[in-house]
This record gives structure tokens, C-alpha cells and sequence, in this order.
């Protein structure tokens, strides 16, 4: 279809109110849903697609879903459309990691096609993390073998059908979760979001008409993917590598050898994960979607991160998994924790990248871990059953011109934010007993890496169990040209009579009694440049603010300084020889 006839003024108008549909319907999910994982972190995601499933638009919040989003939409067309089965009130139900989004199970995705004069014009879809789905686990699984283990599965169900809800699938899953009005809640939150997008996408077909709306997307893809090729193509040609190790599952399989190789052919990157190790027989495998959406994010990073996100930005991105890898798992691996190998693979890419695009658009390594908990049991005043699930914030590489940033989710999460203290206390009835930076002597550099953070929680009763899963607890954030590795991710515990059971990087169901105390402590960034080079002001005043400790100041970045005015009283003889050096 010709897109000629759209002046410039009306396709603008039309990219910003498409931009406006998918945050107005963020909005409404984050401010109608049940669990704080949703309302507060914002771990979920919002988009539009034309009719053919291509990406239009998606709002704020989880970046690791860049990309589900349209493999949501074309499970459905592959299922329904092609078929002539969709009708207009149709309304689609899909978690399946293997056929309609690539993460896990929790992570439901809803889709609403939307007719315009009895003709489908495109499709409103998201995708929230529910706080409970039911398997064998409260919250999510970290120790599943199979997928069977790890919730409901809905494969592409009508859960409306012209209009009227199925309500089969809603007593399923009534019956089926340990908390049905959170979860139930949260269902309805995104049919309010949906719906949202809905009535705007038939406001601006109404005004414009569906003609030259379909010719402004179109118009809007084609320009994506033309400034996406010239980004691509500013990046040398050549093939740059990267490996490293995954930790050990919960089960002692491990470690994984993972591997990258990124080839730039002109206007075109192809990344192939081939060589990889194969899927596991625990939940750390990412299905493809997954995998997709985890090197877009990268891509962007590499390219242009600033730009309106359609399908369009991806057309010269290829990517490669074997099938039954540990990046490309097949039914009926576990998945319930496939954000870690997700945010490995985006890692390799990064670090092969990293010497070869502009200055400033990658830093050093980062914790790269999602840190996920989830913590269950008996709230201490109301005496109701509580899951709390969520992510945890760590530290951030340093870049060639700035230290790391702290206390930030990973890549992964992106657009998401930590629960208030308040709030995890009066929702689920523990106590936080500490929220602090994790300022251990690691990720030094001339720019040191970010920190990470400690949060402890402790049990009011003796009905409290925790569960988690930390990557880079054996290999920490890589540094770059001198800069030294991070320090680890994991959780350990302060029991009641004083007993501290050491860091640890995954545990399930680990019972937890009065006063016992469960501390998430996630690791620093990766340095940038030697730390030799770091200037003594600089090192002075971490070690003021209490970043750096006045020891490591001397070993690591070679400042001597006076204990309790922290003036600089000199420095050591290989501070010196570097300097000397580099001059």
C-alpha cells in the first residue's frame, strides 16, 4: 500500500497520539491492578500492532518484553485469524513460553483485536507478571525440572468470546491460585487496558480514517527500518566474539559455557548463539521469543535507544539459537526462572560490542542478574496468606566517562522501580530490617561500576518461607581496559541466635522462624580503566561518603589518606609509575 498521499504533519500526528494510546493504557493497568508487583515495580508492558502483528507501539515499563509483545499477537493470528476464527468481542488469553511471549508462566499476556466497521484493524495486547499462578511453588518455582511443575498454562484460550467471558477459565483459575482475587484482580486490570487502547485506536480511525492511519504505519515502519540500517551500518563491518559462564543451577548442573558471535555485514547484524550450552534440567532456560526481545534491548543500546520502537527497528536484526540450547529451550523445559539466560545472552552481545560501537553507548559489565525472590507465608497482623515476589536492584558498569549507576534494576526490568519499604511491610506483614548500598571493595576502576544494594527482611512469625535466584554468583560484572570485576549477587541470613548462614546463590522454600533474617545482596558493576588512574579527590571522597573503604583506597586505587579528615597524605610507589607512564 502506497503511504504517499500522508503529509508529514498528519503522520506525526498520528506517530504521537499511537505513542500516547500505549502509555494511556500503562496507565491503566498500573492504576487498576491487585499486586504491588504491577502497580508499584511495573513489571508489565502495553502495545499496539497493526493487523499483521507488526509492533506499533509499547509504553513504558518491563524492556524485556520487547518483543514478546508481537510473538503474543502472532500465536494468535497463527491460531484464530488465519483460520477466520477471531470475532469482533474476541478476546485471547496466552503465558506460553514456547508459542506466545518466551518468558514464563507468570507473565500472562491478554490480546483484543479491535474491529473497525466489522474489518480487523490491528490488536491491542499486554503482558503482566501475576504475583500467583498456581504450580507447585508459592509465587514461582526455582527448582522445577519440567514446565508442568510451574503454573496454569493457557495456550492461546478465549477468554472472551464476541464479547461474553469464559467463565470456565476464570473458575480454573479461581480454583487454581493460592491468592484468586489478586490474580483475578490483575486479569481484569488488563482487560481495563486493553480496552483503553481500544476505544482510542477507533478515535483516531475515526478521525483520520482506517485508510490513512494504515498508511501513516506504514510509512512509520519503513522509516524505522531505513534509520535502523543506517545506524547498523555506522558500526565497522567484521565478527566480534564473546564468552563466558553461566553459575550453577539449583540443582548443581554447571556451569553453562554460553557464546557469541555478532557479524555486521553493511547494514545488517546477525547474532548467533551456536555452540551455547544445552537447556538444563532446571528453570534457567529461555525459550526463543525470549531470547528475541532480551537482543533487541541490546540492539538498541548499540544503535539508537532514543528512537520510536515499531517492528520496523528490528528488520536487520538476525538471530540464531540451536534449537533445545539453553537460549533456545523446547517443551517441556522448565522456564520459571528464564530471566537469568536471558540477561546472559544480552550480556555476550553487549561485551562483544562494547570495543567496536560510540564511545559512551555501553559501559563495563553490569550485575546483570533480576535478582527475583519470592517470599510467602502468614501476614503477622492479619493472619491472610501472602506472596511477594519481585525483582532486586544492583549495581551498573561504569562507562568511559562516569562511574556506574547504583542501585538499579538490570537491563531486563528497565522502566520498573523498587517497592517502598512502607509498603512491603504493611502488604505482606515482615519487616525490613535494612535498605542500603552494597559497598564492597569490587568494580574498581578509573570510573568505578555501581553498587548494589542489601534489603533484609525479617519474619514476624514462624510461617515464612523464601526462594530466590541470583546469577553472577560465581561470575561477577566483567570490567573493561582495567577495570576490575564486581563483586557477587546472592542472599544469606541472619538467623535469630545470631547465627550468619553464608551468600548463597539460589534456595527454595527455605523455612524461615521469628526473627530470622532473609538479606538480598546484589553486586557491583564492572570498573572502566585502571584504577590507578582514578584521581585522589575522587578517592578521597568515596572514602567521605563511605563507598570506598579507606583500606582499599590504598591497595586498590593507591591513595594514601588520614583516617579522620581523609587528606591526601601521598601516594604509593606503583600509583606513581603508572602516572609517570602515562604522562
Amino acid at each position: 500500500m502506497s503511504s504517499k498521499k500522508v503529509d508529514l504533519i498528519t503522520l506525526d500526528i498520528i506517530r504521537d497520539s499511537l505513542l500516547a494510546i500505549g502509555e494511556e493504557m500503562f496507565i491503566a493497568v498500573a492504576r487498576t491492578s491487585k499486586s504491588p508487583i504491577i502497580y508499584e515495580t511495573l513489571d508489565f508492558a502495553s502495545g499496539i500492532t497493526d493487523k499483521k502483528g507488526r509492533l506499533l507501539t509499547q509504553g513504558n515499563g518491563a524492556c524485556g518484553f520487547l518483543g514478546m509483545l508481537t510473538s503474543l499477537v502472532h500465536s494468535v493470528i497463527e491460531k484464530y485469524t488465519e483460520k477466520g476464527n477471531l470475532k469482533e468481542g474476541d478476546l485471547i488469553i496466552c503465558n506460553d513460553p514456547y508459542g506466545g511471549g518466551g518468558s514464563h508462566l507468570q507473565d500472562v499476556g491478554l490480546v483484543l483485536p479491535v474491529f473497525i466497521d466489522g474489518e480487523l484493524f490491528g490488536y491491542c495486547v499486554n503482558k503482566c507478571h501475576w504475583s500467583e499462578l498456581g504450580g507447585k511453588d508459592p509465587g514461582y518455582a526455582v527448582d522445577s525440572t519440567e514446565i508442568y511443575q510451574e503454573g496454569l498454562q493457557f495456550p492461546c484460550l478465549k477468554l472472551f468470546e464476541e464479547g461474553k467471558i469464559n467463565e470456565t477459565i476464570v473458575e480454573i483459575i479461581r480454583s487454581n491460585v493460592r491468592l484468586p482475587d489478586m490474580s483475578i484482580g490483575d486479569m481484569w486490570a488488563q482487560i481495563s487496558g486493553l480496552r483503553t487502547g481500544q476505544k482510542r485506536l477507533i478515535e483516531i480511525c475515526g478521525k483520520y480514517g482506517t485508510r490513512t492511519v494504515d498508511q501513516a504505519i506504514e510509512r512509520l515502519i519503513q522509516n524505522s527500518a531505513e534509520f535502523s540500517r543506517s545506524q547498523v551500518g555506522q558500526i565497522p563491518d567484521g565478527i566480534y566474539t564473546a564468552s563466558g559462564m553461566m553459575d550453577k543451577d539449583i540443582m548443581g548442573n554447571g556451569p553453562f559455557p554460553i557464546q557469541v558471535k555478532v557479524t555486521i555485514e553493511g547494514d545488517q547484524m546477525y547474532v548467533d548463539f551456536t555452540g551455547s550450552a544445552p537447556q538444563t534440567k532446571s528453570p534457567i532456560n529461555v525459550a526463543y521469543d525470549g531470547l528475541v526481545s532480551a537482543i533487541r534491548s541490546v540492539f538498541l543500546a548499540c544503535t539508537d535507544s532514543s528512537q520510536n520502537v515499531n517492528d520496523g527497528v528490528f528488520e536487520n536484526l538476525h538471530i540464531k539459537a540451536e534449537k533445545g540450547s539453553i537460549f533456545n529451550a523446547i517443551r517441556p523445559a522448565a522456564v520459571s526462572c528464564y530471566y537469568e539466560s536471558m540477561q546472559y545472552a544480552q550480556d555476550l552481545v553487549w561485551q562483544a560490542m562494547l570495543p567496536v560501537v560510540e564511545k559512551g553507548k555501553l559501559t563495563a559489565g553490569h550485575f546483570i542478574t533480576v535478582g527475583a525472590y519470592s517470599i510467602s507465608g502468614t501476614h503477622s497482623v492479619t493472619g491472610e496468606t501472602f506472596v511477594d515476589v519481585g525483582p532486586t536492584l544492583g549495581g551498573w558498569g561504569a562507562g568511559f566517562d562516569r562511574d556506574g549507576d547504583s542501585a538499579q534494576f538490570c537491563t531486563g526490568d528497565g522502566e520498573t522501580y523498587n517497592i517502598p519499604a512502607e509498603v512491603l511491610e504493611a502488604k505482606f506483614g515482615y519487616r525490613v530490617t535494612e535498605y542500603s548500598l552494597n559497598t564492597t571493595d569490587a568494580g574498581a576502576g578509573e570510573h568505578r561500576g555501581g553498587y548494589g544494594i542489601i534489603l533484609g527482611h525479617e519474619a514476624l512469625n514462624d510461617d515464612m518461607t523464601f526462594s530466590g535466584t541470583y546469577g553472577r554468583f560465581e561470575y561477577p560484572a566483567w570490567g573493561f581496559e582495567g577495570g576490575k570485576e564486581g563483586a557477587p549477587s546472592g542472599f544469606d541470613f541472619l538467623l535469630k541466635d545470631g547465627t550468619h548462614v553464608p551468600l548463597q546463590g539460589t534456595g527454595s522454600k527455605i523455612q524461615m522462624h521469628k526473627g530470622d533474617v532473609a538479606r538480598m545482596v546484589t553486586g557491583t558493576g564492572g570498573g572502566y580503566g585502571n584504577p590507578l588512574a582514578r584521581p585522589a579527590e575522587k578517592v578521597a571522597m568515596d572514602v567521605k561518603n563511605e563507598y570506598v573503604s579507606i583500606d582499599a583506597a590504598e591497595k586498590i586505587y593507591g591513595v594514601l589518606l588520614e583516617p579522620e579528615t581523609f587528606a591526601i597524605l601521598g601516594v604509593i610507589d606503583e600509583r606513581k609509575k603508572f602516572s609517570e607512564k602515562a604522562s
